[in-house]
């Protein structure tokens, strides 16, 4: 995998503001603020990494 769709969050506004987008790319999970677009900073973790991320949001 060498590219991916960046996806919403489904907890944005109507508006789409206030969000972040996520993707896969190249093994890895990327995150963005959606409000600046390609000019945002990515955050660029691994995929185990963030999904111990989620596990300790979601305890």
């Amino acid at each position: 995998m060498t590219t991916g769709t960046w996806r919403k969050s489904s907890r944005s506004q109507p508006q789409g503001a206030n969000c972040v987008e996520g993707r896969a790319f190249a093994g890895r999970f990327q995150l963005r603020d959606s409000k600046l677009g390609d000019d945002s900073p990515v955050l660029d973790v691994s995929v185990t990494d963030f999904a111990g991320f989620l596990t300790a949001v979601k305890s």
